[in-house]
């Protein structure tokens, strides 16, 4: 839980999963919300998840050709986190 009233944007980006799962705690989501609330800039990056998530929630292994599969493998192998 983030121990400051109002959440920056840079902190709502790290909670966002767990706003989407339903994760939030009361006081975290409160303030989620506040924050959504008035910043255009998150409320596109929210609908812009959301958009994500239903479209690829729609491809199945089928839908990929062996080259983009291929592709998005080796990407998903070459990539660490940015503070490792």
């Amino acid at each position: 839980m983030i121990d400051i009233e109002a959440f920056s944007c840079q902190e709502l980006v790290e909670l966002v999963t767990d706003y989407l799962e339903g994760a939030l705690t009361p006081a975290d989501l409160r303030r989620f919300e506040e924050h959504i609330a008035l910043c255009d800039a998150c409320i596109e990056y929210l609908r812009q998840l959301r958009e994500t998530i239903h479209i690829v929630g729609a491809i199945t292994p089928d839908d990929l050709s062996p080259e983009a599969e291929a592709e998005l493998l080796a990407v998903f192998r070459g990539w660490a986190p940015a503070d490792v």
